[in-house]
């Protein structure tokens, strides 16, 4: 193989040309900004507390934005993602509280259910060629619904709660709901398996042959397939990647808080996908990062926290969302053409 057909993300390029086509640079300057605004207004936002109040939501929000970065840079989306979560959680506290399961063994359970999920969602829009914003729009529905039902029947009540009173809670909360000291400080442990999760799906993306498939298939499916990339398994990966990322999500929150509404995920997964575009996503797929994903959580968490710490109205925050989506959207179209007109 010629150099000329070499991965594009290998091309020998300068310094500068490299960090400007780079699709975290927009997250990056924008997290500056953002941390720069808020710091500058409020001494609680800069101190370690603060700190560890923003990274909070940024943590669990950054597992799930890096999951779906994955599946939209593989061109599709996936609107159940946020009730999944929520799903997850009740099988958890469900079967330990309602049929005594261990905490591990409830948690396992939920996987399956997840990734089974995952893999049908991944099916249906392999198979059958539907939008996945079609098929993702049926399975958060059927989630919702199913997810306030069965917790109504079981209950009588949209809640299921009691988890902090089952077998082996104490080590799973520690795992993945607890929290660790540093400096006198609590930051929680999700912010570990945030950034575990970025780490993976990095090397994943720039250092695997997952990672060129990721990129082939959502740039162009039809090429992907011509050039023997396995387009089907690779989507189906993807959703259960996505799927595996709302499980661990479910789960902290679940051992976090010890109980579980019926509702709970419902409108995350535009939240998701924001943070994916705020890092450098493309809607239309083939171009973005999990490193910028997670740069997008970080903003989300910043001004979740600083608007708090200002005594500003909340109701501000989701006009600061819009206005960054939009910000980002022009941002990433910006740096894509650049990027085009290098590789020329």
């Amino acid at each position: 193989m010629t150099s000329a057909t070499a991965d594009e993300r290998l091309n020998d390029v300068g310094l500068v040309r490299r960090l400007l086509i780079r699709p975290e640079l927009g997250a990056v300057v924008g997290a500056i900004v953002v941390f720069a605004f808020f710091a500058g207004q409020s001494p609680v936002f800069r101190s370690a507390d603060g700190i560890a109040n923003w990274l909070d939501p940024a943590a669990t929000l950054g597992i799930m934005a890096v999951a779906v970065a994955l599946l939209m840079i593989g061109g599709e989306f996936d609107l159940s993602a946020g009730v999944l979560t929520g799903t997850s959680g009740l099988v958890l506290v469900t079967l330990a509280t309602r049929y005594g399961f261990n905490v591990w063994l409830a948690m396992a359970a939920g996987l399956v259910v997840a990734l089974a999920i995952g893999l049908l969602n991944g099916l249906m829009v392999t198979r059958t060629r539907l939008p996945s914003f079609i098929v993702t729009l049926g399975t958060f529905l059927m989630l919702q619904g199913l997810n306030l039902g069965v917790t109504k029947a079981l209950t009588g009540t949209v809640q299921v709660s009691g988890l902090a009173r089952a077998p082996g809670y104490e080590g799973a909360r520690a795992v993945f709901g607890g929290t660790i000291m540093v400096g006198g400080t609590g930051f929680r442990v999700a912010i570990l398996w945030w950034l575990l999760v970025t780490a993976v799906a990095t090397w994943v993306l720039m250092r695997s042959r997952a990672g060129n498939w990721i990129f082939a298939v959502g740039g162009n499916d039809v090429a992907a397939r011509a050039v023997g990339v396995p387009a089907g398994r690779t989507k189906i990966a993807l959703f259960m990647t996505t799927a595996f990322a709302a499980w661990l999500v479910g789960s902290i929150a679940a051992l976090r808080y010890t109980s579980v509404q019926a509702n709970i995920g419902i409108g995350q997964e535009f939240i998701y996908i924001i943070a994916a575009v705020i890092g450098g996503c493309l809607l239309t797929g083939g171009y973005g990062s999990a490193i910028g994903a997670s740069i997008g959580a970080v903003i989300f968490g910043m001004a979740d926290k600083g608007i708090v710490f200002l005594n500003w109205n909340a109701d501000w925050f989701k006009f600061f969302l819009g206005a960054m989506l939009v910000l980002a959207t022009l941002a990433n179209r910006l740096v894509r053409r650049y990027a085009e007109e290098v590789k020329h």
